[in-house]
């Protein structure tokens, strides 16, 4: 993935900060609470959901086992579409690709909608660099781009930023990007919309290359799929000449069938609509003549790898590749709600953040090897997912290969991961644990002598287990161990049992 986070700080910290901060916090909770509220809703008007929920899974699990064949498929589909398909291993390939694209358009703009695959990547860097400027026209990335600031949620990028903050940000940078902020601009929602609109119209008239990312790929037609609520996703489709779309490889769905279960639950979810204003298909390029083709005349498929085929190698966490990006895990996970995006130092917080990130980066640098720990494992995450991905599992899975290292995939090749730094102490308890659990005779001791000396225990756990303690009030240790009340009260009638 991109280096646009590095230099972050480790989850613990970076939450710290955003935590004291009382107006992000208002942000995120009053956003949070208000989209979940509307899904919850929207969910209940099916009554087939768990069993849309199971076939999204299925087809998920299905497409990812034979993930090596349909993307053949999607490959000879666009390809006789009239589209080209380029392969790209990793964010350097996939960035050198784009820019060279660009660049033999003669172009040097572009304007990029449904784009959370070149975050990923960091496209737009990449782009800068070589003199490209790209604009974002999604209105929550727009905001993002023109307050020089980073997205924090997966479907509303600004959800950090109030009405008034927003205001403020066009009315400073509007006119350094292009068409200023209307005079007297004021925070109410229909003039912002309408500042943003008669902003991009002017960009969206004028560009010749248009960057996209895509919601599906369909295997069996080589169909491209986006959906969104503003428009301005159509826009970015079909008025450049030059469609350049940089999609993971995990997002192909073999039929328009199953298609069919994806625009039924990833609406409500999301946006809480039965379903997305705009919901944009294409196939291959149009051959631009009047009346015989629409939208642009040339169109490219980057299929972007960087360590998706790493992730599907390992068999507990490969699920983390059946998202489709609803969002719905992050507004109901309370570390997201007080913590908010930016801490978990990639395009991708939250819950599905601190699974996807650490798997597709690796665990080696100290952010990443962070993440799985950035959840309470309270569950709710599991149980909005519309295609059912076990978060908590993957969560205490990742912690595992973070503390004590050991076999996994990087770039292609079968390595041993050495144990995280800073994780000695945890590993030492847990095979203190290990040694007495497996000896009855010595935990029932332990279990004793800590009753009875349980006046002189600490409110807070000393050295290392300080980072357990801090934010947390140690469990009172009870007068008797279980077994022995158990003893005392019913004689060891029911223990041979």
């Amino acid at each position: 993935m991109s280096g646009t986070y590095l230099g972050m700080p480790a989850f613990p910290e970076a939450a710290r900060e955003a935590v004291g901060d009382p107006t992000l916090r208002g942000n995120l909770r009053h956003a949070t609470h208000t989209i979940r509220d509307k899904r919850a809703r929207a969910v209940a008007e099916l009554d087939d959901w768990a069993e849309l929920r199971e076939a999204g899974k299925r087809v998920k699990d299905h497409t990812l086992r034979h993930l090596d064949r349909y993307l053949v498929q999607v490959e000879e589909a666009v390809t006789a579409a009239g589209g080209t398909v380029h392969w790209a291993a990793d964010a350097d390939e996939a960035n050198e690709i784009v820019a060279r694209l660009v660049e033999e358009t003669g172009e040097r703009e572009v304007v990029k909608v449904k784009s959370m695959a070149t975050q990923e990547i960091g496209l737009n860097e990449a782009l800068e660099a070589r003199g490209i400027h790209a604009y974002e026209t999604d209105l929550a990335e727009l905001i993002v781009q023109l307050g020089k600031d980073r997205p924090s949620h997966i479907l509303v990028p600004a959800i950090h930023r109030n009405r008034g903050e927003i205001r403020d940000i066009f009315r400073s940078e509007m006119s350094e990007w292009g068409r200023p902020a209307p005079e007297g601009l004021t925070d109410t929602p229909a003039e912002l919309a309408e500042a943003a609109r008669l902003h991009l119209r002017e960009k969206f008239l004028r560009a010749k290359v248009g960057i996209s990312g895509a919601n599906f790929m369909v295997a069996e037609t080589g169909t491209l799929v986006v959906v969104e609520s503003e428009g301005n996703g159509r826009m970015c489709l079909t008025l450049p000449e030059t469609l350049i779309s940089v999609v993971g490889i995990e997002k192909i769905v073999p039929t328009w069938r199953d298609l069919e279960v994806f625009l039924q639950t990833l609406p409500r979810s999301s946006t809480a609509e039965r379903m997305n204003p705009y919901t944009s298909m294409w196939t291959g390029a149009g051959d631009g003549r009047a009346g015989e083709g629409d939208g642009p005349r040339t169109f490219h498929l980057v299929l972007l790898d960087n360590g998706r085929t790493d992730t599907l190698a390992d068999e507990v966490g490969r699920q983390a590749l059946r998202c489709i990006r609803c969002s719905a895990c992050l507004n109901v996970c309370p570390v997201y709600e007080r913590a908010g995006g930016h801490a978990y130092g990639s395009v991708y917080p939250g819950p599905i953040g601190a699974i996807l990130s650490p798997q597709l980066r690796g665990t080696g640098s100290e952010i990443d090897a962070s993440l799985p720990y950035a959840s309470s494992l309270c569950g709710a995450c599991y149980e909005v997912c519309p295609v059912a991905i076990d978060i908590p599992e993957v969560l205490v899975h990742l912690r595992e290969r973070v503390v004590q290292g050991g076999p996994a995939v990087r770039e292609g090749n079968r390595v041993v991961l050495r144990p995280a730094k800073g994780h000695a102490a945890e590993r030492a308890a847990m095979r203190a644990a290990r040694w007495a659990f497996t000896r009855p005779g010595a935990l029932r001791t332990g279990q004793r002598l800590a009753s009875r000396s349980r006046r002189l225990h600490p409110r807070t756990l000393p050295g290392p287990g300080r980072g357990w303690s801090g934010s947390r009030d140690l469990p009172p240790v009870p007068p008797e161990p279980f077994r022995d009340w158990w003893q005392r009260t019913h004689g060891g009638r029911d223990e041979a049992k």
